[in-house]
């Protein structure tokens, strides 16, 4: 049974520039398809000159998106944060610890924090680091929308008070990434933005796999990578592709690479927006592994798993055509059955409405208890 629409704010890093940042293209996905269901969203975004200098989305068609410059400037959306059904706070949010306590003050209606980044927020929090959350905010949100499921859910709960944890994986917009029938640039590809704890991964699974056959080609891309990286002559750069050319990006290749940070490695279960990107592109992928991929893609029917330079090379030398689209084409049936932005959106409604049930029930409760 449908719902009556809902009136959503959502604080987040970035929707209107995806570069250096997986965060804008999982919004944009999710929040389309949730805007799609009937409800209403007004996106606020601080304004940063790296963003404002890189951006690809200014005018949304499928929510409001509004720019404030500081804490202060904040306050012209005081009105609108207190008469939400809902507000919604995302991870590495600028000033995310004081933007969580003025939320949490102001807002009348369900609060929720989403943790695209959930493992390495919590080892933040584990070395003392608040730089956008600290543990006394998170009983304070109805909700805690992770990134990662399996175990960890229950650590935010137990650890860390949250009254309810639930898993919102990141997702695909599959018309905005469809299979395009094009030449092959690249045997292997990756797409990403440079991070210390993912490079000695990518050195692993791309870098050495090239020095050891100089006759393939292979191409990195994405910003931030330091200047004195020795890439091999036959590894290509490129320093950012736009969200509108990533499925031409991955269709150029003949197999594309997925690389997880170390955190979110050791935590498990936690897909990256690219893997479900690379699969609904149809193009085969191979991954490092982590505890929980096979809940994601079957190894062996649906991804290829790799840990050395040798796992690659069997796979980009010795696959046959056949193989490699069986994979892919097994791959994106798959996600487009349980990972597409309707399917995150429908959750995020489900996860909302259960919200603010809590938060009405609870504000019954006290208005009696006072009476």
């Amino acid at each position: 049974m449908r719902t009556r629409p809902l009136d959503v704010v959502v604080l987040g890093l970035s929707l209107s520039s995806s570069w250096g940042n997986g965060h804008a293209t999982t919004y944009r996905a999710l929040l389309r398809a949730f805007a799609a269901r009937g409800h209403r969203v007004l996106f606020l975004e601080r304004e940063v000159p790296w963003y404002a200098d890189n951006r690809d989305l200014s005018d949304p068609d499928f929510c409001r998106l509004e720019f404030y410059s500081d804490l202060a400037d904040l306050e012209r959306f005081r009105a609108a944060v207190a008469q939400a059904d809902a507000v919604i706070v995302g991870s590495y949010v600028p000033d995310g610890v004081a933007v969580s306590r003025w939320v949490q003050k102001t807002a009348r209606g369900a609060t929720a924090f989403y943790d695209i980044d959930t493992p390495v927020t919590l080892a933040k929090l584990e070395r003392g680091d608040f730089e956008y959350l600290s543990p006394d905010l998170i009983p304070g949100y109805d909700v805690y929308l992770s990134f990662t499921g399996g175990p960890t859910l229950e650590r935010i709960k137990t650890r860390y008070g949250s009254p309810a944890a639930e898993a919102l994986y990141c997702s695909v917009d599959p018309d905005a990434y469809p299979p395009l029938d094009r030449p092959k640039r690249w045997d292997l590809s990756y797409l990403g933005t440079y991070s210390p704890d993912r490079q000695p991964t990518l050195e692993r699974l791309l870098v050495e796999p090239a020095r050891q056959a100089p006759h393939l080609k292979f191409v990195v891309a994405g910003p931030l990578y330091p200047a004195e990286i020795d890439w091999p002559e036959n590894v290509e750069r490129i320093d950012h592709v736009a969200p509108g050319d990533h499925p031409a990006f991955y269709a150029a290749s003949r197999f594309t690479l997925n690389v997880t940070r170390g955190d979110m490695i050791q935590a498990g279960y936690s897909p990256s927006v690219r893997l479900f990107e690379a699969a609904a592109c149809g193009i085969p992928i191979l991954s490092d592994i982590w505890d929980g991929i096979e809940t994601i893609l079957t190894p062996g029917q649906e991804i290829v798993l790799a840990r050395d330079p040798a796992e690659v090379l069997d796979a980009l030398l010795h696959w046959p055509e056949s193989r490699a689209r069986g994979l892919a084409v097994a791959a994106r049936r798959r996600v487009l059955a349980a990972h597409t932005a309707v399917h995150r959106a429908q959750e995020l409604e489900s996860f909302l409405l259960q919200s603010v049930s809590r938060s009405v029930l609870w504000e019954s409760e006290q208005r009696a208890a006072t009476a």
